[in-house]
């Protein structure tokens, strides 16, 4: 299959479902052949096709992670793209915010993230080429209220993508970010439905009244990391419909 992601291999974490999924199934249809990291198995028509390798993997363990990369490349071939996924939302008032919970999110959005990113990094840097996407959020370039957890980790995210762009471009690597705005999946869903999230507030203050849909940021995920965008680095890419131009409601 041609395409504009034609003889890569990608590995995803968090790749079993949601915007991971997503952006696994968008490279297939690019010609990348992908690895899906994740604690859950991805959809069946995934696990028939040869192109796909599924991985079951807490991210947030070194020593498993190591091992994923490993067989990855082993089977698959060298990784050209990883995108550092895997992640948690954390959504209710400070106040109430048990610290158990804060430091899984920390875990999860953080710990999971370095590495993963370190993970690469090592086999990447030697060979002195590679793409790095770390998926931020509209919370990592803004804040908001009662999401503490969130907003912190994934402004973190967003360091954590500029400051490897400046270490690892040197060495032949692209560090990127895609900072998603409200995706309709099943998470936002749920937020809605538990009156955790006001959908027609959202949709007000997004210029384009209306949500992100996840074939969309795939698309541009898949822009990032291509060779199209091979002066592209330590970008913090929106793709939120305009929200945060919009400032904070």
């Amino acid at each position: 299959m041609t395409g504009r992601l034609s003889g890569k291999t990608a590995l995803i974490t968090g790749g079993a479902a949601g915007l991971g999924l997503g952006m696994a199934r968008e490279f297939l249809s690019q010609g990348a052949r992908v690895v899906l990291v994740d604690l859950c198995a991805p959809p069946d028509d995934m696990l028939a096709r040869a192109d796909v390798m599924a991985l079951m993997c807490d991210a947030t363990d070194e020593a498993a992670l190591d091992a994923a990369f490993t067989r990855a490349e082993a089977e698959m071939g060298p990784l050209d793209i990883v995108v550092v996924n895997a992640g948690i939302s954390q959504n209710s008032p400070t106040l109430e915010l048990e610290f158990a919970r804060w430091r899984k999110v920390m875990a999860v959005n953080l710990d999971a993230a370095f590495l993963t990113a370190q993970a690469a990094g090592n086999r990447m840097v030697p060979r002195g080429r590679g793409a790095i996407l770390f998926t931020s959020s509209v919370y990592g370039v803004v804040a908001g209220p009662e999401r503490l957890g969130y907003v912190v980790s994934k402004h973190g995210i967003s360091a954590m993508a500029k400051a490897l762009a400046l270490e690892w471009s040197p060495h032949g690597l692209r560090v990127n970010a895609i900072a998603p705005g409200y995706v309709r999946t099943a998470l936002l869903d749920d937020l809605i439905e538990r009156g955790r999230v006001d959908a027609e507030k959202l949709l007000a203050h997004t210029p384009m009244r209306r949500f992100v849909s996840i074939e969309e940021v795939a698309k541009t995920a898949a822009f990032i990391v291509s060779d199209d965008a091979s002066a592209t680095t330590g970008l913090i890419a929106t793709a939120d419909g305009g929200w945060t131009a919009n400032g904070y409601l």
